[in-house]
């Protein structure tokens, strides 16, 4: 036997791939339309193929619907939710630029991590993770700061709190600040509503509230973000991030910048063309009745939830873990039988709450009802009473 047979891996020990069913009630990713699922077996194209050229020119058009604009521009990151994140910092954040973070959350405290690597002077409203900020107060911390940049999440994924966001903007306009905002839990599941709300940059993700797989960071601009870019005397410090070049490589030249993963923009226009069938509106308004027939059965349960009911995401709950309940134990269950996949808390909500998304596909009635059934069924079996 040769010696390339002896490393060669025996391919009968590797059984055919055949994933668990799962329904995916957590915070992302979330369950995936068929459609979608048949777009991504669909034969790929070169990445400056006419072709792709005109499916990216398609996403960016119904990017655009699902945040609510229609000036600045729309772009597509290749990369999750977090390099949506990374590309809005380093595009706006440079050595000593003054930036304004309301920090209530994981998600909030990942800006900072991102900004301080920029050499950013970082200041910190903090709050509880759970709380939210009044507009009074808001408005208060950025004249006091007088920051270049304010940065804050509208849909707070570890905690299940929801932020509005438009004093925080009027008061960074006031200031000649430019606003970034971080949707990935609210885009297409929730009015994320960019230009009313006077957001200067948005990013966001696949796998949540627009019901597709994960990979990629759909991102919206608006003028004064676009004149920023484009008055930039140095470049960005990350090439790969580098916003100027990648709306030059999807929306201008289409020059060579990186090798985009063609199925994944394939998977993105169905699911945005799903939605757009659907009609935005109208899907904001069937999460919300799910959300409403959810918090009518968990508090049937004698359940509680973290965040007050005028703060709370539609599509993300919070539910808080009774006393003498194991959380890890009764998501096992869950997950065992019958393939429900729900999420706990993590930092101070570490074992304190339950991360439960009722998004895309499962925000209906039927599946609210099918989970909260199993949901009573493992809280049964660990000894709770409701």
């Amino acid at each position: 036997m040769s010696t390339i047979e002896q490393q060669a891996p025996a391919t009968n020990l590797f059984s055919p791939l055949q994933p668990p069913r799962r329904y995916l009630f957590g915070p992302g990713p979330t369950m995936v339309d068929p459609r979608v699922y048949t777009a991504l077996a669909k034969p790929i194209v070169g990445h400056l193929d006419p072709y792709f050229i005109q499916v990216m020119g398609d996403v960016q058009q119904l990017v655009k619907m699902a945040y609510g604009t229609s000036d600045g521009a729309t772009l597509v990151i290749s990369g999750t939710g977090s390099a949506g994140m990374e590309a809005a910092v380093a595009n706006f954040v440079d050595p000593g630029t003054k930036i304004a973070i309301f920090a209530n959350g994981y998600f909030s405290d990942r800006l900072t991590e991102m900004a301080k690597r920029q050499g950013a002077n970082v200041g910190r409203f903090e709050k509880p993770w759970g709380e939210t900020f009044g507009d009074d107060e808001a408005r208060d911390f950025i004249r006091r700061e007088k920051p270049k940049i304010v940065a804050y999440v509208h849909a707070e994924t570890s905690t299940g709190a929801l932020q509005s966001g438009k004093a925080m903007c009027a008061a960074a306009h006031d200031a000649g600040a430019l606003v970034i905002a971080d949707c990935v839990t609210s885009l297409g599941g929730l009015p994320v509503e960019f230009d009313r709300t006077g957001i200067d940059i948005a990013y966001s993700c696949t796998q949540k509230g627009l019901s597709c797989p994960p990979g990629l960071s759909p991102m919206a601009m608006s003028r004064r973000a676009m004149d920023f870019l484009s008055s930039r005397t140095t470049p960005s410090r990350s090439w790969y991030l580098d916003l100027k070049l990648i709306h030059d490589y999807s929306t201008v030249s289409h020059r060579y910048h990186h090798t985009a993963p063609i199925s994944m923009f394939y998977a993105l226009r169905e699911a945005l063309l799903v939605i757009a069938e659907e009609g935005i509106e109208n899907r904001w308004e069937r999460h919300r009745r799910a959300h409403q027939s959810f918090v009518k059965g968990i508090q049937a349960m004698g359940l509680s939830f973290h965040v007050p009911e005028e703060h709370r995401i539609t599509t993300l709950n919070t539910v808080c873990v009774p006393k003498g309940v194991d959380e890890a134990k009764v998501r096992k269950r869950l997950l065992d039988d019958p393939g429900i996949e729900i999420a706990g808390g993590f930092g101070p909500l570490a074992g304190k709450v339950f991360r439960i998304g009722v998004m895309g596909p499962l925000a209906t009635e039927d599946n609210v009802q099918f989970f909260l059934k199993e949901f009573g069924k493992a809280f049964k079996a660990e000894g709770y009473s409701a």
